[in-house]
């Protein structure tokens, strides 16, 4: 298996896309095809667990890892690390429609998936490709994904940790999370901006010759913990795979019959990886796109235009307030049938003028694989104590954008297939918009939150939270946009 850039046609090795992270041209790296699942594998996948289903998949897209280099990476990822053996649960909250439960890891978040297993790929990945150089990784974060990074990758030995994340774009307790992070190989910064900004500002950093050159002196080279590295999205190819073994093992789904998945969207790459799992075989019939009122994806979908030319809304959603969604470009690279300078072409239309146009037969694929929605905070917090009263279920705020946005699809269309619904972030993280929507009026601090929604719900505070009570903030910068490559350098030297 080889990788090219979704802007040119050089190829690398799976180690090399790993380590690097980022194309040379700044387009990111995609398989050369997708490889198929047959019969006899499939057999395996439904009748083994978790780890065995993700040692099989990352089988065929990493052919230059070894299987005892493929097996220790997963042993390590999900042994021990998540709060049960089943990383990735399955729960039917009404019939025919199934929260697929991401946020059992360390962090709370569906970003642990990938990323408890992202720094034992990359660390092999390096020693193929890197020797002897410390891989500089570097984050944009709406929020999950900083402190899943920070946490996956603390005094990992080889590797350093910086990341950025919106001062005022996240949740408290996300905040907290990141800041208090220990570890003799970590920073962490917020910047006076969105998440926008932070994701142009580490992308420009990447692709800079003096910053290169600044690493290269010290022996150093960047990597990505963003799903902009592949060895951040393989790992979410599998929990769609997953998803579909339990479904026909536990007898909800006839084996070769199609699904739905809907999943809240911001930077396209948890819903891209359900993508890949369809190329690779799994019967996934229609892809709902879930937005907040950061609506930019669902319009794209709807018109065939990207347009990041609008207002920025902060919400009770805040891993999903994105108006540049970097993983979009891999499932352009798909509809234009991988031809790199249509894609190349419109990013940079994208870069110039903040939107392109998609030529009509992309469009047209586009609609006949996904349908967009999206939903406010009025209608987010409405769905939370719908689905709390109704069907005795615990949504956090991401969640429930997808769960709304799924059920106005099925009422609109009739559509009754059986879905998926990427369940990411425990509510616990978002106790502050989670309380009024099922009537308690919040007050206390943060933890004081934590408890009121432990009474009203009967469910536990999970450990790693409540364990943040008596942790010291030890990252309390933060800075312009424009300063992340001087921290990015005193934080070296």
């Amino acid at each position: 298996m080889r990788y090219t850039s979704t802007r040119s046609c050089s190829f690398v090795t799976s180690a090399q896309a790993i380590a690097q992270g980022i194309a040379d041209d700044g387009g990111l790296f995609v398989p050369e095809h997708f490889p198929q699942i047959d019969d006899a594998t499939m057999d395996q996948l439904i009748s083994g667990d978790y780890k065995t289903r993700a040692k099989i998949i990352l089988s065929y897209y990493l052919t230059d890892f070894t299987a005892d280099e493929i097996d220790h990476c997963v042993e390590a990822a999900y042994t021990g690390t998540f709060d049960n053996e089943d990383p990735a649960p399955l729960v039917e909250v009404k019939k025919d429609m199934h929260l697929l439960e991401l946020w059992h890891g360390p962090t709370c978040a569906f970003k642990d998936m990938a990323l408890q297993l992202l720094p034992h790929l990359l660390t092999t990945a390096a020693k193929k490709v890197n020797a002897g150089k410390t891989s500089v990784i570097l984050v944009a974060t709406s929020g999950d994904t900083g402190k899943a990074a920070l946490d996956g990758f603390a005094d990992v030995p080889g590797t350093k940790i910086i990341v950025f994340y919106p001062q005022n774009g996240v949740s408290a307790m996300q905040k907290l999370q990141m800041t208090t992070q220990r570890g003799n190989n970590v920073a962490v910064c917020g910047i006076f901006g969105n998440f926008d900004q932070a994701q142009s500002g580490v992308k420009a950093i990447f692709s800079d010759a003096a910053m290169k050159d600044y690493l290269a002196g010290r022996k150093m080279s960047f990597s990505s913990a963003n799903s902009i590295n592949f060895g951040r999205l393989v790992p979410q190819i599998v929990y769609y795979v997953s998803a579909y073994c339990d479904l026909v093992k536990q007898g909800k789904l006839q084996r070769g019959k199609s699904f739905n998945v809907a999943v809240p969207t911001g930077n396209f790459g948890n819903i891209l990886a359900a993508v890949y799992a369809k190329e690779m075989g799994i019967p996934i019939k229609k892809f709902i796109c879930a937005s907040n009122r950061n609506s930019v994806l669902s319009d794209f979908i709807a018109t065939g235009t990207y347009d990041r030319n609008r207002e920025f809304f902060l919400t009770i959603s805040p891993s999903m307030d994105i108006l540049i969604s970097s993983n979009l470009e891999r499932m352009l690279h798909l509809l234009a049938g991988r031809d790199a300078k249509v894609v190349a072409d419109l990013m940079a239309q994208l870069k110039k003028e903040g939107k392109y146009t998609i030529p009509s037969a992309m469009l047209k694929e586009l609609q006949t694989l996904f349908v967009g929605g999206f939903c406010d905070d009025a209608a987010t917090q409405q769905t939370i104590g719908n689905l709390f009263e109704t069907d005795h279920y615990l949504a956090d705020p991401h969640t429930a954008v997808a769960v709304n946005v799924y059920e106005r699809y099925r009422r609109e269309s009739g559509d009754a297939t059986p879905c998926v619904i990427a369940s990411t972030a425990s509510p616990y993280k978002f106790a502050q918009a989670v309380l009024p929507a099922l009537g308690v009026e919040t007050s206390g601090d943060g933890f004081a939150m934590l408890q009121q929604l432990a009474d009203k719900s009967g469910t536990k505070i999970p450990a790693p939270l409540a364990q943040l009570r008596d942790a010291a903030v030890l990252h309390p910068a933060s800075i312009d946009p424009a300063d992340m490559a001087k921290f990015i350098c005193e934080t070296l030297a």
